[in-house]
């Protein structure tokens, strides 16, 4: 599956830096990363570069995923924080328009992931993928959607989109997991609204935390 890489004019917003870690509100729209080819060379890490040579990368958001990311100045940030990432010790919580009416108010799938290798970037909920949990609750609903706050407790490519769907309460916004009225939204509807992790020098827990622009 291929699409035109259209890059947003929007720029990170700087939430906090200091001499270890860099913490940026990501557009929705930008890929965290290069993609392969040139027309897929502007990313978040190459427009901080721009400020921050030693920008490092630490985790990544889907491109139409915004919100909170965290980037290493150093080696060492970097390995401390992939350390918490790997061990599941940093939390992440996202908010996310749903369609239709969630119920019960809160719950969790755990539902296994793996590529969908004939229709990639898709992933898909199979036994022999790897484990995958998600919790949700119910921020306010009506009968056409949910706002949900969602709590990834492991970090699968795609994880939130499908879980959602696999409820069949897809995200809005959706191009690869919803359709028909739920995918005709001007972008995906999920944020990264809060990211805690203990910082590397001081090991001290820090919250950081991104208006929900929808």
């Amino acid at each position: 599956m291929s699409f035109v890489y259209r890059p947003t004019g929007e720029q990170p917003r700087l939430i906090h830096h200091d001499d270890q870690i860099l913490v940026v509100d990501k557009p929705a729209g930008l890929l965290s990363v290069p993609g392969r080819g040139e027309d897929r060379a502007d990313c978040l890490i190459a427009r901080l570069r721009a400020a921050f040579q030693a920008v490092l990368l630490v985790h990544r958001l889907d491109l139409d995923t915004s919100g909170v990311m965290v980037f290493a100045l150093t080696p060492h940030a970097q390995r401390h924080l992939g350390q918490q990432f790997e061990r599941r010790q940093v939390k992440k919580s996202y908010v996310a328009r749903v369609r239709g009416r969630l119920s019960p108010a809160s719950g969790t799938v755990d539902q296994p992931l793996m590529v969908d290798w004939p229709n990639r970037p898709r992933q898909m909920i199979h036994p022999d993928g790897r484990p995958a949990r998600t919790d949700w609750r119910v921020i306010r609903a009506s009968d056409d959607e949910s706002r949900v706050r969602l709590s990834p407790l492991t970090g699968r490519s795609h994880q939130l989109r499908v879980h959602m769907a696999h409820l069949g309460h897809p995200i809005l916004g959706d191009p690869l997991y919803a359709e028909g009225a739920a995918a005709d939204f001007p972008r995906l509807m999920l944020h990264a609204e809060t990211l805690r992790l203990r910082h590397p020098d001081s090991n001290v827990t820090m919250t950081f935390s991104a208006e929900v622009p929808f």
